[in-house]
């Protein structure tokens, strides 16, 4: 049977801007706390940035039938570094993750918790853990490696 969903999201030229104007914590602090709209991938998947701090991001979703197949948020943004300045960013170089239990309608809330393993001056790597709220498990976990982008 067909189902429908709706998103609505604000257009992201302002919020890219926005960006470009705050050091990358500020930036997701921002976003965390209501100050900046989400970022259309966030309405999109519907999860939320619910902790941010120096080399950690965590996010939050409750997964619905529209996610069947394996999606789930992950930890890029957290090697957005704090110190790179104003104007800078990142650009995912690449990204690998494994799904090791079903993300259904019926797993409840999840959290995923991305890390920095190691920053340089043009390349980080991040590691990511997906687990079930409820009990903790793990659900998916992989790695990315994301190029920094200067002001």
């Amino acid at each position: 049977m067909p189902r429908e969903l709706s998103i609505t999201w604000e257009e992201p030229g302002a919020l890219a801007e926005r960006a470009r104007a705050m050091v990358g914590l500020e930036f997701l602090r921002a976003i965390r706390d209501g100050e900046l709209s989400t970022a259309p991938i966030q309405e999109l998947l519907g999860f939320s940035l619910v902790e941010v701090e120096e080399g950690r991001v965590v996010f939050a979703a409750v997964p619905g039938e529209q996610h069947s197949g394996g999606s789930a948020p992950d930890g890029r943004c957290a090697a957005h570094p704090r110190n790179a300045g104003v104007g800078s960013g990142y650009s995912t170089l690449e990204t690998k993750f494994n799904l090791v239990r079903p993300i259904t309608a019926d797993t409840g809330e999840i959290r995923a918790e991305g890390k920095v393993v190691h920053r340089g001056g043009r390349v980080a790597t991040a590691k990511g853990r997906v687990t079930r709220e409820a009990d903790g498990k793990l659900l998916a976990h992989g790695t990315s490696t994301c190029l920094i982008l200067g002001a």
